[in-house]
C-alpha cells in the first residue's frame, strides 16, 4: 500500500508444500473484483458492531417509550440491524420471522411499522444475498488459483481455541436475559412488564448472536484442520490494528491489499495454567512494551507466506509465514477472525490513511524535538484543564440533560437509567473540568476524586495522545486518561497544536531524559485538591432535580 517497503522476507523452500503456486496475476484480479456494492457491510470491525449495539439499545428504549409496539417486535427490529452487520447467516432465518410477526400483528400496528419492517427486511436480505454470491465467486476463483494442490496445515493436531471467548461472553449475557424474562411478571405496572420482556428478549438475542459466532468460528476451524487444505503462496504485511494484510505475490510494493484478517501465532497462549509466574510476568512485560511503543514511521516489511484454506468473505485460514527476524523459524498463524475483503475504494482509503499517519508521525517527531530543545528546567511544572476540557464537560452535561429532556417514559426502569446517567456525569465532569498534572523531581502528581496520587518517574511507562484521549501509562497498570474533542483538519489548516499533544510531548521528553525533569518538590496546594466534594455536589443536585420531576 506504499512504495516505501523493504524487500520481502523469504520463506525457506522446505516450508513450502510441493506444487504450491503463487497467488497473482489474473486470479487475484478476478478475486478482488468479486466484491459487493459499497453500501453492503462486509465484516465490520468489532468497534463498529459495538457501536451498532449501543445504538440499538437506545433505539429499543425509544420504541418502547414512544410507541405501543409489542415487546417482541421492539427487540427484533434492532437485532435485525445487528445481524445484518455482524451475522448475515442469521438474516435468512430472522427475516421470515420478522415478516410473520408483523403479519400476525398487522391489524394492531400503525402503518409506518410494517413499512419500516419491510424496508429493513428488504435491505438486509438483499445485502445478505449479494454477499453470498460474492463469496461464491471468491471461493471459485481461489480454488481455481490453487491448481488443485492441497497440504495438511501445520499444527493441525493442536488445540482448537477458536470461539471460546464468544462462548463465555454469550453464556454470561444469556443469564440476565433469562432472568429478565422469568421475572417480568413480578412487576406491578404494565409498562414495566413490557420493558422487562423487551429487554430480556433483546439481551437474549445478543447472547445467542455471540454463541452463534463462537459456534460458526469453531466449526470452520475444525473443518480446516480435519483434511488437507488448498494452499497458495502470498505476501503478508501488517496494518495499524496488527492484523495480517494479504497481498498477491507480484504486488511487492504493497499497492493493492486483497483482504485483512486477525491472527494468533501458535505458542502465544501456550503455557496457560502451568503456574509459571516468571513466564506470565515476561509476557505481561512484553505486552506493556508493545503498548508503549509508538507506531513505526515506516511500514513493516512484507513476508512470504503459505496460505492454507480457501480465502473468501468470512472464511477461516492459516498462514505459515517467514519470521520477522532473520534466523528464527517460520511462524504458524491461525485466524482468530473472518477474512475481510478490501474493495478498491477501501484499499485507496487505507493507502491515504497510511500516508497521513506517516505525516503525523513526522510531525510528532518534529514537535517532540522542538519541545525537547525549548524545555527549560524549572522547580515544579504544572498542567491543568483548559478550554478543550471545558468543552468536553459541556458536551457531557448536554448528553445527560438530553436524557432528562427526552425522557417521556416514567417507568421505574427509565427512572433508574436517569439516576445512573446523572451520577456517572457527576463523577466524570469534575475530572474533566479540574484535572491537574504536577511534575516535580520525585515524579508526577495526579489529582483525583480522592487524595492526589503520586507516580514516581521510574513507574511512568509512556504518555501519548491517542485519538481523543490523553493516556498516561503506569507500570502497576492503574493508568490515567482524560478525553477532549479535537479537529485535525482545523489544526492542520491553522497550524495549531492540540494541548494534549503539547503536554504529551513535554512529559514524554521528561520521562526519556532525566535532565529535563523539575528540580524542586511540589507543595500540597500545588498538587490539586480532591475532587469528591465537587462530585458529591453535582450528584445531590441531580438527585434533587429528579425527585422534583417525579413528585410533580
Amino acid at each position: 500500500m506504499t512504495t516505501n517497503v523493504r524487500e520481502s522476507s523469504p520463506l525457506p523452500a522446505t516450508a513450502i508444500p510441493e506444487g504450491c503456486v503463487d497467488w497473482s496475476g489474473e486470479h487475484t484480479r478476478v478475486w478482488a473484483g468479486a466484491v459487493v456494492p459499497r453500501w453492503v457491510p462486509v465484516r465490520p470491525r468489532h468497534w463498529a458492531v459495538e457501536l451498532a449495539v449501543w445504538c440499538a439499545v437506545p433505539a429499543a428504549f425509544g420504541l418502547l417509550a414512544t410507541t405501543d409496539l409489542p415487546p417482541d417486535l421492539v427487540a427484533l427490529l434492532p437485532l435485525q440491524v445487528v445481524w445484518w452487520l455482524w451475522r448475515p447467516e442469521a438474516v435468512r432465518f430472522s427475516a421470515p420471522a420478522l415478516i410473520v410477526l408483523v403479519a400476525v400483528r398487522g391489524t394492531a400496528l400503525p402503518w409506518p411499522v410494517p413499512v419500516c419492517a419491510a424496508l429493513l427486511v428488504l435491505a438486509s436480505v438483499t445485502a445478505t444475498e449479494l454477499r453470498a454470491r460474492a463469496r461464491a465467486r471468491q471461493r471459485h476463483s481461489a480454488l481455481a488459483a490453487t491448481d488443485g494442490v492441497t497440504a495438511v496445515p501445520p499444527d493441525a493436531d493442536g488445540p482448537v481455541r477458536r470461539g471460546g471467548l464468544f462462548f463465555k461472553f454469550g453464556a454470561g449475557m444469556a443469564v440476565p436475559g433469562v432472568v429478565l424474562l422469568a421475572t417480568s411478571g413480578l412487576w406491578h405496572a404494565a409498562d414495566d412488564r413490557r420493558l422487562a420482556v423487551a429487554e430480556g428478549l433483546f439481551t437474549l438475542g445478543l447472547a445467542l448472536t455471540l454463541l452463534l459466532s463462537g459456534a460458526l468460528g469453531r466449526r470452520r476451524a475444525v473443518t480446516l484442520r480435519a483434511a488437507p487444505a488448498p494452499v497458495l503462496r502470498v505476501l503478508v504485511g501488517k496494518d495499524e490494528h496488527e492484523d495480517a494484510v494479504i497481498y498477491a505475490t507480484d504486488d511487492t510494493e504493497a499497492l493493492r491489499p486483497l483482504f485483512t484478517i486477525a491472527t494468533r501465532a501458535v505458542g502465544d497462549d501456550e503455557g496457560e495454567g502451568d503456574g509459571d509466574d516468571k513466564d506470565d510476568e515476561a509476557a505481561r512485560e512484553e505486552l506493556e512494551e508493545l503498548l508503549d511503543a509508538h507506531p513505526p514511521r515506516d511500514p513493516a516489511p512484507l513476508r512470504e507466506a503459505v496460505l492454507y484454506g480457501t480465502p473468501y468473505d468470512g472464511a477461516e485460514i492459516l498462514l505459515f509465514t517467514a519470521p520477522e527476524k532473520p534466523g528464527e523459524p517460520p511462524v504458524t498463524q491461525w485466524s482468530t477472525g473472518p477474512v475481510r475483503p478490501l474493495p478498491e475504494g477501501d484499499a485507496r482509503r487505507r493507502l491515504a490513511r497510511e500516508e497521513r499517519a506517516a505525516v503525523r508521525a513526522a510531525r510528532d517527531e518534529e514537535l517532540a524535538a522542538t519541545v525537547r530543545a525549548g524545555t527549560t528546567v524549572v522547580p515544579v511544572r504544572r498542567w491543568r484543564a483548559g478550554p478543550v476540557d471545558w468543552l468536553a464537560s459541556f458536551l457531557t452535561m448536554l448528553w445527560c440533560a438530553g436524557y432528562f429532556l427526552l425522557g417521556v417514559d416514567d417507568s421505574l426502569w427509565f427512572q433508574g437509567l436517569l439516576l445512573l446517567t446523572g451520577l456517572l456525569c457527576a463523577v466524570r465532569v469534575p475530572v474533566k473540568l479540574r484535572w491537574r498534572v504536577t511534575a516535580d523531581r520525585t515524579g508526577i502528581w495526579l489529582n483525583r476524586l480522592r487524595a492526589p496520587r503520586h507516580v514516581p518517574w521510574d513507574d511512568l511507562r509512556s504518555v501519548r495522545r491517542e485519538s481523543f484521549e490523553l493516556q498516561l501509562r503506569v507500570r502497576d497498570g492503574d493508568d490515567w486518561s482524560v478525553a477532549a474533542p479535537r479537529w485535525p483538519w482545523l489544526q492542520r489548516r491553522r497550524q495549531l497544536v492540540h494541548p494534549y499533544d503539547a503536554l504529551a510531548a513535554e512529559l514524554a521528553a521528561m520521562i526519556a531524559d532525566p535532565a529535563l525533569r523539575p528540580t524542586g518538590e511540589s507543595e500540597e496546594k500545588e498538587r490539586g485538591r480532591p475532587l469528591w466534594p465537587f462530585a458529591v455536589g453535582l450528584g445531590i443536585a441531580w438527585i434533587a432535580v429528579l425527585v422534583t420531576r417525579w413528585l410533580s
